[in-house]
């Protein structure tokens, strides 16, 4: 399942991001060759962003991409770096579902209950706001699936 998750990111994150670039060459072709703006080009582009950085995150984080700061892993024993490695699973997973997944959730929500509108595309808000708790669950999708391979790897090598 989880090859199956990655292959469609990397098709999905592949085609948004094909899509910015051609929604950005048409923004500067419109402006400075038919000096005629796009009126939309501007605000899609930022939310193609938003989604593929969002949706980018998590894909980073499944393939541990993620920044990280090793030095403290340095000085750990191997059992220390597994118990820290299950710590920072979990706390990833904490923060993904507190301030993404539920905090996300309650801001799509009020925002289609606000009826919340861009001012050029007239695109409900909440459709943009989709991609916080979609990557909030695909990151603690990820940190979970870690978490119990370390520990189905670990129990096995004891």
């Amino acid at each position: 399942m989880r090859n199956k998750l990655d292959k469609f990111l990397e098709i999905s994150l592949s085609l948004l991001l094909g899509l910015m670039v051609l929604n950005v060459l048409w923004q500067v072709a419109s402006r400075y060759l038919l000096n005629d703006p796009s009126a939309f080009t501007d605000e899609l582009s930022r939310y193609l962003l938003i989604w593929v950085g969002l949706l980018g995150a998590a894909y980073a984080s499944g393939k541990g991409m993620h920044v990280a700061i090793e030095l403290l892993e340095r000085k750990l024993t191997t059992q220390q770096k597994h118990i820290q490695q299950l710590t920072i699973r979990i706390l990833i997973s904490a923060f993904s579902i507190v301030a993404l997944i539920v905090g996300g959730t309650r801001l799509v929500i009020i925002s289609f209950q606000l009826g919340q509108t861009s001012s050029a595309m007239h695109l409900s808000l909440g459709y943009v706001y989709l991609a916080l708790p979609l990557s909030g669950l695909l990151i603690c999708f990820y940190a979970l699936s870690d978490f119990f391979t370390q520990l189905k790897d670990n129990h096995g090598a004891s």
